[in-house]
């Protein structure tokens, strides 16, 4: 991406109401094993919201309704194969789950964990995600 100062990635927020209470699935990322939300790059074909779906499937196996309007942004980085931190804007689609896979095309690469924002806010290594979900959280509250 040369020439771009800023990335920019669209992620899912997976939620499901249980008891009244949201829930909220996040998944490892493949080099580090953090925890983080299924997110991927702009596609052409693609509406941000679509992408934020497909990466939902893809990497947690899920399936629902997305939402159309961002909920949420953040700042993040994304680390490059050579090691350099890029600056990246994140986008945040709230996704309703529907489905759950059993099989799904990155299982093997990574795990899921459905949690509540607060757990979730408490596992997450950064500062705009954790606002992200305890943002979500308050809104059911």
């Amino acid at each position: 991406m040369a020439g771009h100062t800023h990335a920019i990635q669209f992620a899912a927020l997976p939620y499901k109401v249980e008891n009244g209470q949201p829930l909220v699935l996040l998944v490892t990322s493949r080099e580090t094993k953090r925890w983080i939300l299924p997110k991927g790059q702009p596609e052409k074909s693609l509406k941000p919201h679509e992408v934020a779906k497909a990466e939902a499937y893809e990497e947690a196996g899920l399936k629902g309704s997305v939402g159309k309007k961002a909920f949420a942004g953040f700042d993040s980085s994304k680390r490059l194969k050579n090691g350099v931190e890029l600056p990246c804007l994140v986008k945040v689609y709230l996704l309703r789950v529907e489905e759950e896979l059993a099989e799904w095309p990155e299982k093997r690469q990574r795990e899921r964990r459905w949690l509540t924002p607060g757990e979730a806010a408490a596992i997450v290594g950064e500062p705009g995600l954790v606002q992200v979900l305890l943002d979500f959280g308050t809104r059911w509250a």
